[in-house]
């Protein structure tokens, strides 16, 4: 009798407890989860020109792209000249963050600035211009 009660003790002692490691990783899922910043491409591919002096800008930044159509194009969406101002100083809603302007090489240079000043119309601090390098 007592070499069962014996045998019974060590099994139960045998057992490992995953509850707490669970709850460690899901709480580590949560916390990368939370701080991941998610940056919202314009959903077009352009052809960007070259320039020598690149420099890589913060993660959250307002992307906007303009084709060699001639569209504007906002996540994905052809917001146009005329929806520029308005997109930028919605998303702006009185933070300060860089608007990143893709434009292909084909683009017109008067287009091009007609979308720089309607970025600073809307309150954009600092309008950059995406190169690769």
């Amino acid at each position: 009798m007592r070499n069962s009660l014996q045998q019974r003790l060590e099994q139960q002692q045998q057992h490992i407890d995953l509850s707490p490691l669970l709850d460690v990783v899901f709480i580590l899922l949560i916390f990368f989860i939370v701080t991941t910043v998610f940056v919202k491409e314009t959903g077009v591919e352009v052809d960007k020109p070259q320039a020598l002096s690149t420099q890589k800008l913060a993660r959250n930044v307002i992307m906007l792209a303009i084709t060699n159509n001639g569209e504007v194009i906002y996540d994905g969406n052809n917001i146009g000249v005329a929806g520029v101002r308005n997109t930028v100083s919605q998303l702006l809603a009185g933070r300060e963050q860089p608007v990143v302007i893709q434009a292909d090489k084909q683009v017109p240079t008067e287009l091009l600035v007609q979308v720089l000043d309607e970025s600073k119309l809307a309150g954009a601090v600092s309008v950059n211009i995406a190169t690769i390098k």
